[in-house]
């Protein structure tokens, strides 16, 4: 268990071990708005990676959020075992609060091999460097520091592209890494340039992501997030996690409720 002076972030990041393949995340506050969906998708993520050999990483995640969750109280998260093959591993988790499931998770893990390191996508040219760009508060966050480089037809109301870094430095556990990358992963939407006065993304419905490369959550982030479609009041888009260097080191898909009438269901990022 934690300590009082436990970041925050590590804090949320450490769950209780009830019994086999059954943990709680214990970490509760006070907060006004439903539970932020990447700290479910964190949790679950590491709930599933603690029953997976320590050489298997993440390499994919996709998960459905059902219900609202409360911060204010602890979530159970039951695994399943799907299947351990000789270099991957699935697995399936629910995360439970009241007894009424918000979250579900399939995860798989890879030991990874010496395939081709091939990258078709790169990060946009000319993008300002995290201590060129405007800093920028994350507020659902714990223990993140952000910064919003220029943008073209920007600045939005959500950032759709920006710097992010833990503020503590990071044990060396690729599953911990991967957890706080998908802890960071739905703090904004693609969708912002696609809002009109009438019709806007509100709460999340699915969320995928694709972990091609090990990176560090305490090394500066590049997000880039691009909406693609609205319609029959669903909306969605895709994003790309970059190293400092170029490497592309996640992929990620979202799809959330886009309809007239709703607003965000949390702060902008200025506390307003």
């Amino acid at each position: 268990m934690t300590s009082p002076d436990t970041p925050p972030l590590l804090a949320m990041l450490d769950l209780e071990a009830i019994d086999r393949d059954l943990y709680r995340s214990t970490f509760v506050f006070d907060d006004p708005f439903n539970l932020y969906g990447g700290q479910v998708a964190a949790q679950a993520l590491l709930a599933a990676g603690r029953s997976v050999e320590s050489d298997r990483p993440p390499h994919s995640l996709h998960g459905y959020f059902l219900r609202p969750g409360n911060a204010r109280q602890p979530i159970i998260f039951q695994v399943y075992r799907d299947r351990d093959g000789r270099s991957y591993s699935a697995r399936r988790v629910v995360a439970v609060q009241d007894g009424d499931v918000i979250f579900n998770m399939s995860a798989s893990f890879h030991v990874a091999d010496d395939g081709p390191d091939a990258q078709r996508v790169q990060p946009p040219a000319d993008i300002q460097r995290p201590e060129e760009s405007k800093p920028l508060n994350l507020l659902r966050l714990f223990n993140f520091e952000a910064a919003a480089p220029a943008i073209e037809g920007g600045p939005y109301e959500f950032p759709i592209r920006f710097w992010a870094r833990t503020d503590i430095r990071l044990p060396d556990d690729p599953l911990l890494h991967a957890a706080a990358i998908a802890y960071l992963s739905d703090i904004s939407s693609g969708l912002v340039p696609m809002h009109t006065e009438k019709a806007r993304s509100t709460s999340s419905l699915d969320h995928a992501i694709w972990f091609h490369r090990a990176g560090r959550a305490d090394d500066w982030l590049l997000t880039d997030l691009v909406g693609h479609s609205a319609a029959e009041g669903r909306g969605w888009y895709t994003g790309s996690v970059y190293d400092e260097s170029g490497r592309l080191l996640a992929s990620l898909a979202q799809e959330t409720l886009f309809r007239f009438g709703h607003h965000f269901p949390g702060r902008r990022p200025d506390g307003t």
